[in-house]
């Protein structure tokens, strides 16, 4: 049997413990190690990991607990890959839980294209609706995303993937100083190698539910931010192959859509105030749009996350432009 390497990045993530680890015990291959790295934590995270291994010691399964300096998610994978011995290293986050076939069934796709170079599988991510219009239309984005998504991808998502250990280092494995974005890097670096990306519908895991708008709109900045240095790689549309073909992003369709919602609320802004001058009827006419579309919940919500959108790609640019980040 294939010895698959599971790494979990953790950072102040105490809750999320138990329920993590606990499904990556459940999964039903064989056999499996996993690698926990504490992320700098100042909550009782590790403490919390050191006492699942105590309590759940388990012969056809090695838990290796790593304290590490806080040093981001991307130097945590690389850490887990650091101390991995699998022939595919998987990777997932600490607010996920996987279902028990989420690895098996990744084994079963990547041993089923043997002439397609596959050095990476990756599953399907399902956020929990929750309680709240954020975690709702969090939901519902990553479900539209994954809906008619093609068998060969460009994109191993972070919370549900595996890479073939070797691939992975001769790419040089992920960059300690990249800033977010690590699983996209990767993928187009494992690509442009002449390797295949395998989507496997499959292997879900289960995410919590993203319920509170400062830390949705905080992650929004984030992706952004981490998505200018990936453009500034690659280009605005994808990769390369060895052959010159292009590969398209994947996953960024709704950052795409939902960053024109603050320039053409602008826009429309602008034209008001020049109508007004003219025609005073008019412009209290056209100023009821945009006054029923902040009224309206849901598009009040893509408004905050288009001015996010704009205020990461600004961010990124200052990276870019002082060689921050991992530009």
């Amino acid at each position: 049997m294939t010895l698959v390497s599971i790494t979990v990045c953790a950072k102040n993530a105490e809750n999320w413990v138990h329920q993590c680890l606990s499904s990556l015990f459940s999964q039903d291959h064989r056999p499996l190690e996993i690698i926990a790295v504490n992320d700098g934590s100042t909550d009782s995270t590790f403490e919390r990991m050191k006492i699942f291994k105590e309590k759940n010691q388990t012969p056809d399964i090695n838990l290796t607990i790593i304290d590490s300096d806080a040093k981001g998610l991307s130097a945590g994978r690389q850490i887990g890959l650091d101390n991995s011995r699998g022939q595919w290293v998987a990777i997932t986050d600490i607010d996920c839980s996987p279902e028990p076939n989420w690895i098996s069934s990744m084994i079963a796709v990547s041993e089923g294209y043997p002439s397609e170079n596959v050095m990476a599988v990756t599953g399907r991510t399902v956020f929990n609706e929750g309680n709240t219009r954020v975690s709702r239309l969090r939901s519902k984005e990553i479900h539209r995303k994954y809906i008619g998504r093609s068998r060969v991808t460009t994109l191993a998502n972070g919370p549900c993937s595996m890479f073939r250990r070797d691939a992975l280092i001769s790419i040089g494995g992920f960059n300690p100083s990249w800033y977010h974005a690590e699983d996209m890097e990767v993928s187009l670096k494992l690509i442009e190698k002449g390797g295949t990306i395998i989507y496997c519908s499959e292997a879900l895991v289960n995410h919590v539910a993203e319920d509170q708008l400062s830390v949705f709109l905080k992650k929004r900045i984030r992706d952004a931010r981490a998505h200018v240095r990936i453009i500034r790689k690659y280009g605005l549309y994808g990769g390369r192959l060895p052959n010159g073909t292009s590969v398209k992003h994947d996953f960024t369709d709704d950052a795409v859509r939902t960053s024109k919602f603050f320039p053409l609320l602008l826009l429309y802004l602008i034209i008001l105030g020049v109508i007004s001058q003219s025609s005073q009827n008019l412009g209290v006419i056209l100023a009821c749009v945009p006054i029923m579309i902040v009224i309206h919940p849901e598009s009040r919500l893509r408004i905050l996350w288009s001015i996010c959108l704009w205020v990461g790609v600004s961010l990124g640019i200052f990276d870019s432009i002082f060689r921050k980040r991992g530009h």
